[in-house]
């Protein structure tokens, strides 16, 4: 005679790989459990929000039962939807711990390469710490990570700790005022990440997922370039506030913008754009700063914003100063250069439009 102890038993062989690989009944995800005369049936509870491992523990389930139980015995699992009992903090309901302190997470994203996104990004990040805010970045072009070497924390290894369940917790480094996390921190100077979409997708969750930000005003994401499948596991599994897109004037990278704001604007992603930036606006000579020269296009961000119904947040001159500043790992918004200025007016409108 099978027992409800013996059906539980055998469901802990089915283990949880985004939960610190606990099981499910451990989990609490046995809603029910059914033992009648023509069988077994087994209720497998599943938060409003689908966990993208459902499938999975639905099958793993399924084949548990069959090793355990009798062949004569048939078996069913079913599901059921939970609502939790006490409303969490942002994050929690889907497993995103870390991310419980962090106020506002900003994606920042090209509709192209090559447009200076990762650039804006940290010195985006540098001004608004410089305005007194808590800052995080997170470096999520997998192909291209550039985090490391404009930060001058290019070789550092992040550390790691044993989290409340036994799964490992990265550290960010900090340098200054702004947490940093990027995916080159895992890999040897001139490695190629030859990885998949899949696994491309999985290693970028956990490097967000699974870092101790603590208490943030402002997370950023540097998104890679592009609409692929990467950015919408972001957006879908990553609670993303919106976004901020960045260009140059030229025409061909203001139609990649467009559809980078089709992309966030889709029904299946649905978040806000918080405004463009235009990079590379116009170039001014080191030694003679009154003057431009609009050698990419002039005014191109301003109509496309106009035309997408969207603000321009800011314009960043092509000066060679921020080219040097990158490479020598000293963002050049940490000083007070009209360049550098131009990131602290730009972190000035994104928070004052966030509250």
């Amino acid at each position: 005679m099978v027992t409800k102890e013996d059906i539980l038993q055998a469901l802990r062989e089915v283990h949880h790989p985004g939960k610190g690989d606990r099981d499910i009944v451990d989990l609490g995800m046995v809603h029910d459990v059914e033992i009648t005369e023509g069988g077994v049936a087994v209720t497998l509870a599943f938060p409003k929000r689908r966990d993208p491992l459902a499938e999975y523990l639905i099958g793993s389930t399924r084949a548990a039962l069959v090793r355990h139980l009798p062949g004569s015995v048939k078996s069913e699992v079913k599901t059921v939807v939970v609502e939790d009992e006490k409303p969490k903090k942002k994050g929690l309901e889907l497993g995103l711990e870390q991310l419980a302190e962090v106020r506002h997470i900003i994606g920042i994203a090209s509709g192209k390469g090559g447009v200076g996104k990762s650039t804006v990004a940290v010195n985006l990040a540098c001004a608004l710490a410089r305005l007194g805010y808590r800052v995080g970045l997170a470096d999520a072009d997998v192909y291209g990570p550039s985090v490391p070497v404009m930060t001058g924390t290019e070789g550092a290894t992040p550390a790691g700790e044993a989290g409340e369940d036994g799964q490992e917790i990265i550290l960010p480094l900090e340098k200054y005022g702004v947490k940093w996390m990027s995916i080159g921190y895992f890999a040897a100077r001139g490695q190629a990440l030859i990885w998949r979409g899949p696994m491309a997708c999985n290693a970028l969750k956990q490097m967000i997922l699974q870092v101790k930000w603590g208490p943030l005003d402002f997370l950023l994401i540097d998104m890679p370039p592009g609409t692929g499948d990467i950015h919408i596991s972001l957006v879908q599994d990553i609670p993303m506030e919106g976004a901020v897109i960045v260009t140059t004037p030229q025409t061909v990278a203001l139609a990649d913008v467009e559809k980078g704001a089709d992309m966030f604007r889709n029904e299946n992603v649905n978040r806000p754009i918080f405004g463009l930036v235009e990079n590379m606006a116009w170039f001014t000579p080191e030694e003679h700063p009154d003057e431009k020269y609009y050698i990419f296009g002039k005014d191109g961000g301003e109509r496309m914003a106009r035309e997408l119904g969207i603000d321009l947040l800011g314009r960043i001159p092509l000066v060679q100063g921020i080219r040097e500043s990158g490479d020598a790992g000293e963002p050049v918004a940490l000083g007070s250069r009209p360049d550098g200025l131009a990131f602290v007016e730009l972190a000035g409108k994104l928070a004052e439009k966030l509250g």
